[in-house]
């Protein structure tokens, strides 16, 4: 940590900019021509601790912030799926985290980050060939910054989900580890590979399950893929559409999917065909005539996630014939919790951000990934509901598997980040020992006291009925 606020403040400010570079690794202190000179600025042993500043943010008073402008009878929704555990509470409080990452140390590198790099944040999913890849998924967040706040948050993760598993008290800190360990190993054979080599990469799930130590893990997550391989739009389509005199609408489960009241129906539908048509065109010629053979039949509002609930997110449900389904997924796109520190996106709309950030960290992206905009000038990023999507079972994952899948997500996270940023500078900064590993693991656990200290006050702020919770 800083020895002192001014300290901290200097380097806090360093990283703040007012308009991002469209690349990332073309920011000032890559020009470095060798990622040792920056241990001397920042030593690898000042990432080692957290110890919150004395002008740190009320972290209730972030999370009303956060709620502003969200859906604001789902609120509660949101706060009472935070309310479930610790580990629940982080994953809606990327807000928090945020604030408290810009007051860390940083080596001044640059890439595109995820933004809310936790280990749920991870899954399986199909590509347009329909190979099955391992891969981050979530980019609501995303703007370029210091690639150390991705490993920090993703770390700490693996602290709080071994803590939440029961894990021994040496255990949730080797899953970190293990996320810091192939987070350096990745990046040092990145550093080694040329610019196309990089961007072909990209972790077979085959790979994945062939290094899982239970059998009995591997023999559950392999049939949880069989079950979404053979699924699809059309898998999906009894369970989610009732059909009245032919006519296929996607059925209400009030309060999680529900349609709209009918006196706001017809302007909201007419309000919907402008933003779909509008989304349409951000998609490749080639893709656009595929879509062209669906038909737009029906919208509801979906309640997606933990830290998503609230925003303004829906189903919409497209027929190509009586039998040929197609789901699309609607995600409002907000304003980055990184931005009050990094400074505002290129992107006029949050949308695109959000997508273009995907197909920049992603190995392959969603075939029907697109943006728009809505009424009130809100953004929206668009994408398949299902596509073969496997989330991983980590509440249930022994510390052989754990440290497995967390040395799994440091590599995925390596070959993001060595897309958009200079993955010689960083592996050069980060060495070839584990002094790097140890530092980042330190700040895991006492980060992970912290979000356990927020997690009381968050609890307690709700017994006091400063925010109102419902559990489902």
């Amino acid at each position: 940590m800083l020895k002192t606020m001014t300290k901290r403040r200097q380097q806090t400010s360093s990283q703040k900019s007012t308009k991002p570079a469209t690349n990332p690794s073309r920011a000032p202190a890559t020009r470095q021509t060798d990622g040792k000179a920056l241990r001397k600025r920042t030593p690898r042993s000042s990432h080692s601790e957290w110890t919150p500043p004395r002008d740190r943010r009320d972290p209730i008073e972030l999370l009303i912030k956060s709620s502003t402008h969200r859906v604001q009878h789902l609120v509660p929704i949101r706060y009472g799926r935070m309310l479930q555990s610790a580990f629940a509470f982080y994953r809606g409080a990327a807000a928090i985290m945020a604030a408290d990452l810009s007051s860390t140390p940083s080596t001044g590198l640059r890439v595109q980050v995820c933004g809310d790099c936790h280990l749920m944040n991870f899954g399986i999913f199909a590509t347009p060939e329909r190979n099955l890849i391992f891969d981050i998924n979530d980019f609501d967040e995303s703007l370029p910054g210091p690639w150390e706040w991705d490993l920090k948050r993703l770390t700490a993760s693996f602290v709080i989900a071994g803590r939440h598993n029961n894990f021994k008290r040496s255990q949730p800190r080797e899953a970190a580890l293990a996320a810091a360990r192939g987070y350096r190993e990745q990046m040092a054979r990145f550093a080694q590979m040329g610019a196309l080599q990089i961007w072909y990469e990209r972790v077979n799930v085959d790979d994945l399950l062939a290094h899982l130590p239970e059998k009995s893990f591997r023999a559950a997550a392999e049939a949880e893929i069989r079950k979404a391989t053979h699924g699809g739009p059309e898998h999906d389509f009894p369970k989610l559409v009732d059909v009245e005199q032919k006519q296929p609408t996607i059925r209400d489960n009030p309060p999680l999917i529900y349609h709209p009241r009918r006196a706001e129906a017809r302007e909201f539908i007419e309000d919907l065909r402008q933003a779909f048509a509008r989304y349409r065109k951000t998609l490749s010629d080639e893709r656009r005539v595929l879509l062209d053979r669906y038909t737009l039949t029906d919208h509801a509002v979906k309640v997606v996630g933990v830290g998503s609930v609230g925003t303004r997110c829906g189903v919409l449900l497209l027929m190509a014939g009586p039998n040929d389904p197609l789901f699309l997924q609607v995600k409002e796109a907000t304003t980055s919790v990184l931005e009050p520190y990094l400074g505002k996106s290129t992107y006029a709309n949050h949308g695109e951000r959000v997508v273009n950030a995907q197909r920049l960290m992603q190995a392959t992206s969603d075939l029907f990934l697109g943006w728009t905009q809505g009424r009130g000038g809100r953004h929206f990023y668009i994408r398949q509901l299902h596509d073969v999507k496997v989330k991983p079972m980590v509440e249930v994952y022994d510390p052989p598997t754990m440290n497995v899948y967390a040395q799994y997500c440091g590599w995925v996270l390596a070959r993001a980040h060595a897309r958009s940023g200079n993955p010689k500078l960083i592996s050069e900064y980060l060495g070839n020992t584990d002094r790097f590993d140890q530092s980042v693991a330190n700040f895991a656990e006492s980060y992970a006291d912290q979000n356990e200290r927020d997690y009381q006050e968050f609890v307690g702020a709700v017994r006091k009925r400063r925010l109102h919770a419902t559990l489902e």
